[in-house]
């Protein structure tokens, strides 16, 4: 009950359905006007459907230049394990690892892999195709959402979320579950972690020892996500527009990376993209615990109106949209791919 309640009175748990109704009518507005529901396929012309929906992240990837982000490869659903260790060698990807959909849903199934034991039953288990990667080395992670019109030559920070993982210190007392159930955020969390970790919970953590439970900043998996938008300044501006224009046909989304310091990450060295997101991207900074349900509807409003914007001056240049009958079965496909996803 205890925890009942706390998703009650914190509007971040909601389910998103809930958190959206004003939105859906904004959306109708801006698809009347654009004469297609599905007009957010124009907004990044390169990305699958904009990024909104089946967008293949290691398509994506191959996007970006490849200094920006870890060596990733691409794993087909039923390879065998023999094979995947054939293209971690070729690819000189290194353990631990992180595995994740290629076509993937608010964090799930994202796994670090400590070893080939691991990598088995990822891949016995996986029903989809998934990619494989080196696991980042830096402790800190932000979301950065970028915008630019395609008639402008360089673009815009419109939003900045800081991350603190999944982390628990040890008291040389208390079992990690008991670390974990202390904090309502982190125990909402107990039952993926427990089939996660099983035995390991019952471990008991020296005093100041800590452990990152989720080495990945996702909101679905108990990161904390924290307003960095006062951190936007016109050198880390520059960084990141200067990255983005060399992204062909990228103008709206997020961008996760991480960083070893924010002076660093101004200066356009020793970060890493974790994931490009396209026209699904969610403005996470609307879910810092101080903020409003008002105030996260303004600013999901505000970049439906730039995703919108951005999407008519495309579909002028001679970018379609998504017709109806297409834009239906991706629909329906991308409620599969859902399903597979959070069954994992």
């Amino acid at each position: 009950m205890r925890l009942f309640f706390h998703k009650i009175f914190h509007w971040e748990y909601w389910p998103f359905q809930i958190v959206y109704i004003p939105i859906y009518f904004l959306w109708a507005y801006y698809s009347l006007r654009a004469k297609s529901i599905f007009f957010f396929n124009a907004s990044n012309p390169t990305i699958k459907n904009g990024g909104f929906m089946m967008e293949s992240k290691k398509e994506i990837y191959d996007l970006i230049p490849q200094h920006y982000y870890p060596k990733t490869a691409l794993i087909k659903e039923g390879t065998s394990v023999k094979e995947i260790l054939k293209i971690i060698e070729k690819s000189g990807i290194k353990y631990p690892l992180i595995a994740k959909p290629d076509i993937g849903l608010r964090g799930s199934g994202v796994r670090k892999i400590n070893a080939v034991t691991d990598l088995t039953k990822y891949a016995q288990k996986a029903n989809f195709d998934y990619v494989i990667q080196d696991l980042i080395p830096y402790e800190k992670e932000v979301g950065i959402f970028y915008v630019r019109y395609p008639n402008e030559k360089s673009g815009k920070i419109t939003g900045i979320v800081s991350k603190e993982f999944l982390i628990v210190t040890g008291d040389g007392i208390a079992t990690v579950e008991e670390l974990i159930r202390k904090n309502p955020r982190y125990e909402l969390q107990l039952q993926s972690l427990k089939r996660e970790y099983g035995k390991q919970l019952f471990a008991i953590l020296p005093k100041g020892e800590k452990l990152n439970l989720v080495p990945y900043g996702n909101h679905a998996r108990g990161a904390k996500f924290i307003d960095g938008s006062h951190w936007i300044t016109p050198k880390l501006t520059k960084t990141i527009d200067e990255m983005c224009m060399q992204i062909q046909g990228f103008y709206f989304g997020r961008l996760d990376i991480m960083y070893h310091t924010f002076e660093e990450l101004e200066n356009g060295i020793h970060f890493s993209i974790v994931e490009l997101n396209g026209a699904g991207s969610e403005p996470t900074h609307i879910y810092d615990p101080k903020h409003s349900l008002f105030f996260a509807w303004k600013e999901l409003s505000r970049h439906i109106k730039y995703m919108y914007e951005i999407s008519i001056q495309n579909h002028k240049n001679g970018f379609p949209y998504l017709t109806r009958k297409n834009g239906m079965k991706q629909y329906r496909l991308h409620l599969e791919q859902s399903k597979k996803i959070v069954n994992f």
